[in-house]
C-alpha cells in the first residue's frame, strides 16, 4: 500500500473510532484551534523551524550566510557582509527573518542575540522584531545605535508589552550601512527570545503636537517609544503605536481603533496612552473641524476662456504636484470629495506649494484667477500667491517675480467661514511694483494661512 493509502486509511479509522465513541452528529469545526508554537528560537547553529531570511530593497541575499568558521557557541553563526560605499550593488545590508506560521512569543520579555564585528568603533544601525515585511507590521520595535565590539557581547532588546505578540511572523529584523565608507563584517549567534530578569522601569512616550483636522480625517500618532532600564542603563525602544492603548477626553471628536485616531466631529480633544498599566508621556491634542456639505458653485464660463488647473468642470492643464516637498512641513493634503464634487483639502494650513513649472501657463490673455475656498469657523487669513518664473522657466533665474494677497474676515472681500468663498481676483492686483513683472511663465502657487484647515475648488484663469 502507498503511503498516501495507508494516511488515508488511518485516517478513516480515525473518524470511526471517534464517530463510534462521541456520536456522528457532533460538528468537529468546533474544536478549538490547535495552539500556536512558542518555539523562541530565530538561530542556533541554523535557522529555527519554519524561518526564512527576506533581505530588504532586494538587496543581495548572499550578504548574510551560515558559516561555521566563527560563532558564540556550538557550529555555526550567521555572517553579514556590509558593503564599502563603492559597492556598485548597493552600500546597505539588512532584511527580516520571519515565520512560516504564527509564533505565541507573549511568554518573553525580550529578544536576545549575540553579536561581534570585525573592527571596532561601529554600531548596527537598527536590530528589533515585530516586521514580517508585508508593510502591514502593527508590533515592530527596534533598537538603534547597537554599539558593537570585536568580542561576542550579549544584546537584549526588550519586548514594550509582550502581551501583544500572541500571534507574530516577524521574529529579527536588521539595517545596517558601510562606516566611514568602509565595509566590514559581523556575526549573530543564538537569536532568541528569551526571559532575562533584568529589565525594569518602563517609561513609554508619545510625541506632544497639536494637528487640525477636518470630520472623517484619520491621524497617525506617529512614532512611539519606551525607554527601558536594562542591566542598570537606559535603552530607547522605538516601536509602532500598536503597543499602545489611547484615550480621547472626547470621543464626539476623536476616537481610536488599532492605534489610528479617527476624528468623527468638530471641537478639540487630547490623545493620551498607556503601555499596559503604566501612562505615557506625551499628548496629541485633535482639533476637529466641521467639513463642507455642499459643493462650489459650478463654474459656468465658456472652456475657451478659461485655464483650468483644478476643477470637474473643466479639462485641466498638467500640474506637478499640489503639495510641493518644500511645504511638507507646513501642511498636510488630502484628496476629497463633497457631494461628489473633487477638491483638495489641505490640513494644519501654514503654506503648501502648487508647482506647475514643466509646463508653465502663459496667462497674458487672462484677466483673473479664481479659487473658491471653505475654511472652518475661527479662520482667521487664507493667502493667494503667483509666482512668474520668467524667461528661462525655471526658479531662481532671472527674472523670478512675485505678489501674494492676502484675506481675513474684514478683507475685500471677507474670508467667510463655514461657506464657500469665491475668490475671483484680477490678474492686475498681482502686478506693478514689487508684484509680477509679468505672466507669461507662471510656474507656482501657494496657499497659506494660519494653521486652520482650508478645501479649495475651481482653481483657474480666466478672461
Amino acid at each position: 500500500m502507498t503511503v498516501r493509502g495507508i494516511v488515508r486509511r488511518t485516517s478513516a479509522c480515525v473518524v470511526a473510532v471517534w464517530c463510534a465513541t462521541t456520536g456522528c452528529d457532533r460538528d468537529p469545526s468546533g474544536l478549538a484551534p490547535a495552539p500556536l508554537s512558542t518555539d523562541p528560537v530565530v538561530f542556533s547553529d541554523q535557522l529555527g523551524d519554519g524561518v526564512v531570511f527576506q533581505p530588504f530593497l532586494n538587496l543581495p541575499s548572499s550578504r548574510v550566510s551560515v558559516v561555521t568558521d566563527e560563532k558564540y557557541r556550538g557550529s555555526a553563526s550567521l555572517k553579514v557582509v556590509v558593503p564599502a560605499a563603492s559597492d556598485p550593488s548597493g552600500w546597505l545590508v539588512g532584511g527580516t527573518f520571519t515565520s512560516r506560521d504564527h509564533r505565541d512569543l507573549s511568554g518573553y520579555e525580550a529578544l536576545t542575540f549575540y553579536a561581534r564585528a570585525s573592527r571596532g568603533g561601529v554600531t548596527l544601525n537598527t536590530a528589533g522584531f515585530g516586521n514580517d515585511n508585508t508593510g502591514t507590521s502593527k508590533f515592530e520595535a527596534s533598537w538603534a545605535g547597537v554599539a558593537l565590539t570585536t568580542t561576542w557581547q550579549r544584546y537584549v532588546v526588550p519586548i514594550p508589552l509582550p502581551e501583544k505578540l500572541s500571534a507574530e511572523r516577524g521574529l529579527f529584523f536588521f539595517a545596517e550601512g558601510n562606516e566611514d565608507d568602509a565595509g566590514y563584517e559581523f556575526w549573530l549567534d543564538e537569536i532568541a527570545f528569551a526571559n532575562v530578569g533584568t529589565i525594569a522601569d518602563p517609561r513609554p512616550a508619545i510625541e506632544t503636537k497639536s494637528v487640525g483636522v477636518f470630520a472623517g480625517a484619520t491621524v497617525n500618532p506617529g512614532e512611539a517609544r519606551t525607554t527601558f532600564a536594562v542591566g542598570g542603563a537606559d535603552q530607547l525602544i522605538t516601536h509602532t503605536p500598536g503597543y499602545f492603548s489611547f484615550a480621547s477626553s472626547d470621543e464626539e471628536v476623536a476616537v481610536i481603533a488599532n492605534g489610528v485616531i479617527h476624528v468623527v466631529g468638530a471641537g478639540d480633544a487630547a490623545v493620551t496612552a498607556r503601555l499596559g498599566e503604566v501612562e505615557a508621556s506625551g499628548t496629541i491634542t485633535v482639533r476637529g473641524s466641521a467639513v463642507p456639505v455642499t459643493p462650489a458653485p459650478v463654474p459656468d464660463l465658456p472652456p475657451d476662456d478659461v485655464i483650468s488647473l483644478f476643477s470637474n468642470a473643466y479639462a485641466n492643464v498638467p500640474v506637478d504636484t499640489w503639495w510641493a516637498e518644500w511645504s511638507h512641513n507646513f501642511s498636510n493634503l488630502m484628496d476629497f470629495k463633497v457631494a461628489g464634487d473633487d477638491v483638495k483639502a489641505y490640513t494644519d494650513l501654514i503654506l503648501a506649494g502648487i508647482e506647475f513649472a514643466t509646463h508653465t501657463i502663459d496667462a497674458t490673455a487672462m484677466t483673473h484667477v479664481h479659487i473658491d475656498v471653505w475654511v472652518p469657523a475661527g479662520a482667521e487669513s487664507f493667502r493667494v500667491k503667483l509666482v512668474d518664473f520668467g524667461e528661462d522657466g525655471a526658479y531662481g533665474g532671472a527674472p523670478d517675480s512675485e505678489r501674494e494677497l492676502s484675506f481675513s474676515p474684514v478683507s475685500v472681500p471677507p474670508l467667510l467661514t463655514e461657506t464657500w468663498v469665491a475668490l475671483d481676483l484680477p490678474l492686475s492686483s498681482f502686478m506693478g511694483a514689487g508684484g509680477l513683472a509679468q505672466r507669461a511663465h507662471l510656474g507656482r502657487m501657494v496657499v497659506s494661512g494660519a494653521g486652520n484647515n482650508a478645501f479649495i475648488d475651481n482653481v483657474y484663469f480666466h478672461r
